[in-house]
């Protein structure tokens, strides 16, 4: 494992917190296999990767506003995965996990990238986890190593 380097920050040195909803499973376990190869492949030690299962994405804002009020991570990754029904609780569910995740970035100051899903059916949900499409999960796991990378030179420029 060759751990990346940008702006001077090893990759290896950043701590990643994931918050993987446990709704949609099937789904979300996919995301996070997808971030954990990501993240392995640019040099981020397992050691330095912490998993939290919460019930729903509804959930997850409030999960991801504990552990960043911590400061224990460098960058926050989120996982989820809602699909459409024949209710509006699909709305309400993608449109208040996706405020509260960009408020509890806002209002910590650690970077907290959106890996949830919002498709209309299962099959959009399969491509977008590690099939056709790729996988959303390892994306949003590089842009979380992205933006602490980032930060981090910000707050040392």
């Amino acid at each position: 494992m060759e751990s990346h380097k940008l702006n001077g920050i090893v990759y290896s040195e950043i701590r990643v917190g994931i918050i993987v909803s446990q709704f949609n499973e099937t789904i979300t376990s996919r995301l996070l296999s997808g971030a954990q190869e990501a993240l392995m492949k640019v040099g981020v030690p397992n050691e330095n990767v912490d998993i939290k299962w919460v019930p729903g994405a509804f959930e997850i804002p409030q999960i991801a506003l504990r552990m960043a009020e911590t400061g224990q991570w460098d960058a926050l990754v989120t996982l989820g995965c809602v699909i459409r029904g024949e209710t509006s609780h699909y709305d309400v569910v993608v449109n208040e996990s996706c405020r509260g995740i960009t408020e509890a970035a806002m209002l910590t100051g650690i970077p907290i990238t959106l890996g949830i899903l919002t498709t209309e059916n299962s099959e959009q949900a399969f491509e977008r986890s590690g099939g056709s499409i790729g996988n959303k999960g390892a994306e949003a796991s590089l842009a979380a190593i992205e933006m602490a990378v980032l930060y981090r030179a910000i707050d040392t420029e």
